[in-house]
């Protein structure tokens, strides 16, 4: 289920307080942040310093509120979906992007666990360029819960991750483990080449 989506950027900035907090899952660190009307950012690193720098980037006129027991249930459950890779996360979203990217989102959120797709297939569904395709996935502002890591290169090698690329190839071997996928490009043998701590 998603709130409303915000569409301006005069909305975008409206936002006086966005809380957060972070902790660990297999992937290293996790920040999650929320708005009175959802999550508004998930975001995957190792360092706490650089993902608030990054919440920053992203809420640049928005008052950052550090907290822990008040986001304790939402985090768990963040932590959950990341961890089992479920379809979707029972809570409210809060999404803020372009209308394109939006449109973008939407379509990777239809990608189901195990499986991926091309950049050149989504920009043929969407009518677009598969570079406006992978700008979308580098804006995304809520990892695994809209799953850029599911898209690809036509050759089954990965492209860029605003998390990692390590991180990509370990979600996307997780997945394959948990949904195999015959039909997908993302080759197991030739990923585990040059897999490599974060």
């Amino acid at each position: 289920m998603t709130t409303p989506c915000h569409e301006t950027s005069t909305q975008k900035t409206a936002i006086q307080t966005i809380r957060f907090t972070v902790g660990t899952c297999t992937f290293g660190l996790v920040l999650v942040a929320s708005t009175l009307q959802g999550i508004c950012a998930i975001l995957l690193g190792s360092e706490e310093r650089w993902l608030v720098g990054q919440l920053r980037s992203i809420f640049p006129q928005t008052t950052l509120q550090k907290e822990s027991k008040e986001l304790d249930e939402v985090f768990n459950r963040v932590v959950q979906f990341i961890e089992t890779s479920t379809a979707t996360l029972a809570l409210p979203l809060h999404i803020h992007g372009t209308a394109f990217q939006k449109q973008v989102w939407k379509a990777l959120r239809e990608i189901p666990p195990g499986q991926t797709a091309t950049y050149k297939e989504l920009a043929l569904k969407l009518g677009a360029r598969a570079q406006e395709i992978g700008e979308a996935c580098a804006a995304n502002p809520l990892a695994v819960v809209i799953p850029c890591h599911r898209v690809i290169r036509s050759d089954g090698g990965l492209a860029g991750y605003s998390w990692g690329v390590n991180r990509k190839r370990l979600l996307l071997l997780r997945e394959q483990e948990m949904f195999p996928d015959p039909q997908s490009l993302f080759a197991m043998p030739a990923i585990m080449k040059g897999h490599s701590p974060f």
